[in-house]
């Protein structure tokens, strides 16, 4: 269920968020009453992009959640960790100032920021063992190295770890970059005899009919060599699906 799209949304871009000096954009809806539901999210792997989650960032702001948007760099030479391992900590310690709640905050990510947020429920170490509220993976894959953690989803999973925070999933079902089958494989392990599967470890998959730019509210631009926002339908539909469910994880 999507959230009520009707809030004005204020945008703060261009923090710097940690010692890399790597900067990220922060949408929040305008005139808040209180502390709002907070969510890092992630970009993919073509580095410093968080521009290209710029649709789906406001269209959840608009519904009430304050989002942070940082840049990583995938190529960097650890992958991009310490660059969302930053993010992370300044997410917890500053979202209360930008008025939110780093402490509850849901981890997201799109692509290879899927895992990276997958990652940090598995592996709470990372984040001298803290866990998000919850976990929302849009259109990744779990079988490869998460770039926060340094290992697969799924074999953290095989070895007996547990995010322990409800794990939502979002794939685009016309995806030919990273096929939906990698989000179905996920929730089947997450949810495998043997697994206990309570209101804390839920496990949602929804597939909008749309594509792996699509489901972020985009299109691929052969000329730029990125996604830029889109207004066809169906990508349109999937990104206020994927708000939704940024809303939801975050109790909205």
């Amino acid at each position: 269920m999507a959230p009520d799209m009707g809030m004005a949304v204020e945008t703060v871009r261009g923090l710097v968020y940690g010692p890399s000096g790597k900067q990220l954009d922060v949408y929040r809806p305008a005139g808040a009453s209180g502390p709002a539901p907070t969510v890092l999210l992630w970009h993919g792997i073509g580095p410093d992009e968080r521009d290209v989650l710029e649709p789906l960032a406001r269209t959840a702001a608009e519904g009430g959640l304050l989002v942070l948007v940082p840049d990583w760099r995938s190529d960097a030479a650890d992958g991009g960790r310490a660059h969302l391992l930053e993010s992370l900590t300044f997410a917890r310690k500053e979202a209360g100032g930008l008025g939110g709640d780093g402490e509850a905050c849901v981890a997201a990510g799109w692509s290879a920021g899927a895992g990276a947020a997958l990652g940090v429920a598995l592996r709470p170490e990372i984040a001298d063992g803290w866990r998000p509220r919850a976990v929302v993976c849009v259109a990744g894959r779990y079988d490869l190295p998460a770039r926060t953690t340094g290992t697969a989803p799924l074999d953290d999973l095989a070895a007996g770890r547990d995010p322990g925070v409800p794990v939502h999933l979002v794939h685009g079902s016309r995806d030919a970059i990273v096929d939906a089958h990698y989000s179905r494989d996920l929730a089947e392990t997450l949810r495998a005899a043997g697994r206990a599967v309570t209101a804390v470890t839920a496990v949602t998959l929804q597939e909008p009919e749309t594509d792996h730019a699509g489901v972020i509210m985009t299109e691929y631009d052969p000329a730029a060599d990125r996604c830029v926002p889109t207004t066809e339908a169906r990508a349109v539909a999937a990104g206020r699906m994927v708000a939704g469910v940024l809303a939801e994880a975050a109790g909205a």
